[in-house]
């Protein structure tokens, strides 16, 4: 009975590992880089210790699949989230596999546009996301302080602007980092050489399945690294008050430890994130 129990087990644990043919590259991209439960919580614990009282309106920008507008508005009755992105069949992906699964009552406090991020909309927001390096996209130093403008504009008064930021000596390095999901998947990070003259860098996000099959080239990013100066200068630029940076600790080992606190200065270090928060 033990030998045919664990044969069984064996057998259903096979059956639910994923393959290049029975996956859906948008919900790889939810299972190995986003988690947006941390992202609100550290959003939260901000605007409320800032502002004394909860950011009910968010406004996620490059949006993609909404994830994080539907997680915000989640049995949260008083909450409501715009998404912004310009690829209409994501945002559809996202209608289907994040916003159905809600209830009506959740579904219909998200509002997803298919727009340029500089775009306006209303109403305004109490906090703008602009997360996974996403404003990256903005090569130019204009392109980003336009946008920056922009999301200062569709804030309230005591509104926030939130992106994250990596860095580290490795950030121009070529590169390819591999990190196990479950179910058989292999989430693969292949940085290509840095142009230290323009800062301009190529990335692929790649997925490897425990059945040897590949999804090469999942995602691409053409993307201008910032360094975190430059950032904060844009965004002072822009008209934000206060600009705070929130550097993630160590865990003992090199790795991060997921808690950020805010730093004035900080050593270089191998590679780090940082949320960055503009007040507006």
């Amino acid at each position: 009975m033990t030998s045919t129990r664990k044969h069984t087990q064996t057998q259903k644990k096979h059956k639910h590992r994923l393959t290049a043919k029975t996956s859906d590259i948008h919900s790889l991209y939810q299972l190995s880089v986003q988690e947006p439960s941390a992202d609100i919580s550290f959003v939260q614990r901000r605007f409320k210790r800032r502002n004394d009282r909860k950011a009910l309106v968010l406004r996620e920008d490059f949006c993609g699949t909404a994830l994080m507008c539907a997680e915000w508005v989640r049995g949260k009755p008083t909450r409501s989230a715009h998404g912004v992105d310009l690829d209409q069949q994501t945002l559809d992906w996202g209608r289907t596999h994040n916003l159905a699964p809600l209830t009506d009552k959740e579904a219909a406090r998200v509002h997803l546009y298919q727009q340029d991020v500089r775009d306006l909309i209303k109403p305004k927001a109490d906090v703008t996301c602009a997360f996974n390096f996403s404003y990256s996209v903005f090569k130019e130093r204009q392109q980003l302080l336009d946008y920056c403008r922009a999301a200062k504009a569709g804030l309230t008064k005591d509104g926030a602007f939130f992106l994250d930021l990596c860095g580290g000596l490795e950030l121009g390095a070529e590169l390819e980092e591999r990190s196990k999901k479950g179910r058989g998947v292999t989430y693969v990070w292949d940085q290509k050489p840095f142009d230290p003259i323009n800062g301009y860098a190529i990335r692929y996000i790649h997925f490897e399945f425990s059945d040897g099959s590949r999804i090469k080239k999942a995602f691409t990013y053409d993307w201008r690294l910032w360094t975190l100066p430059e950032l904060r200068d844009i965004l002072r630029e822009a008209g934000f008050r206060d600009v705070e940076v929130y550097w993630e600790g160590d865990d003992g080992s090199g790795a991060g430890n997921g808690i950020f606190r805010r730093r004035q200065t900080a050593i270089e270090e191998t590679a780090w994130i940082a949320y960055v928060v503009a007040w507006r």
